[in-house]
């Protein structure tokens, strides 16, 4: 049976941070108030101290101060508050290089005939990771991660099938080990990864944007589309959006509509609800 690899700076806690998090905003969507702390925990079945203990390791806010992150209009309030245009950011075409925190990226695009082979001649390696936010599968070829998936809303299965249907006639090859470095890179936000973004032109154009979103702000398909040199393609531009394969590291969650609303999300919407909240907590308390 497969198993997850672990990154070093993860503890047994961090296996199921996620699943918490899950039962957290389940709990917060259903209450007619705010909840305090005891009544939180007491409905996800946890005592008060373990809670509170598994918030500061995980996010490093309280657990009120969390809640209010999670809140179902905290998408408007970024966007008021932590709205990037992207009217400065830099399309540099298909290479290019940009930081996140502490974590250098360096991209590649296959080439728009090799992307037309649907994979053909190309070895993608898998391995499964756990993350902060549940489990995660990693894809990657030669040149770089090509692919991260969470699975904790669709299982396993419905994951791996969703993330090799994009390049069918490639080669899978189960090796954990020759990802774990990008992976780590990508889970500790220091070092380097490589991403070999493998998508249609107008994709990577797509995609190439929003890594110029900084972590803990947001932005809209509006803006991407403008960004793109498309303004009128919004709905292609979500699509585009959708289709990254490189989830988290290409950050699809910071986009939202123009009205405030979260928009989709392929691993679903609690999963990006957790993520945005991450990284505005993170981003608060630096």
């Amino acid at each position: 049976m497969t198993t997850s690899a672990l990154a070093p700076d993860f503890d047994t806690d961090d296996r199921y941070h996620y699943h918490v998090i899950r039962r957290a905003i389940e709990a917060i969507d259903s209450a007619a108030a705010p909840l305090s702390l005891d009544q939180l925990a007491e409905q996800i079945g946890m005592s008060s101290a373990h809670f509170q203990r598994v918030f500061s390791q995980w996010v490093g806010v309280s657990p009120k101060r969390y809640q209010q992150y999670l809140a179902l209009d905290q998408a408007r309030d970024l966007l008021r508050a932590r709205h990037t245009t992207l009217e400065t950011a830099q399309l540099t075409g298909l290479s290019g290089s940009g930081r996140l925190h502490d974590l250098f990226l360096r991209w590649e695009a296959m080439s728009p005939g090799d992307y037309a082979r649907r994979g053909a001649g190309l070895v993608i390696r898998t391995g499964w990771f756990d993350s902060p936010f549940g489990e995660m599968l990693a894809m990657g070829t030669d040149r770089g991660l090509c692919a991260l998936g969470f699975s904790a809303e669709a299982g396993r299965a419905e994951t791996m099938a969703d993330l090799t249907a994009r390049w069918p006639l490639a080669s899978y090859v189960e090796d954990t080990d020759a990802l774990r470095s990008w992976v780590e890179a990508a889970l500790g936000q220091s070092g380097e990864a490589r991403l070999h973004l493998i998508g249609a032109p107008f994709q990577i154009k797509v995609w190439e944007a929003l890594l110029h979103v900084p972590g803990g702000q947001v932005t809209t398909y509006s803006d991407i589309a403008r960004a793109v040199g498309h303004p009128k393609a919004v709905r292609a531009v979500g699509t585009a959006v959708g289709k990254n394969p490189v989830s988290w590291l290409i950050p699809c969650h910071r986009a939202l509509r123009k009205s405030g609303g979260l928009g989709g999300y392929h691993w679903g919407l609690p999963v990006k609800r957790a993520l945005l909240a991450w990284e505005t907590a993170r981003a608060d308390a630096n």
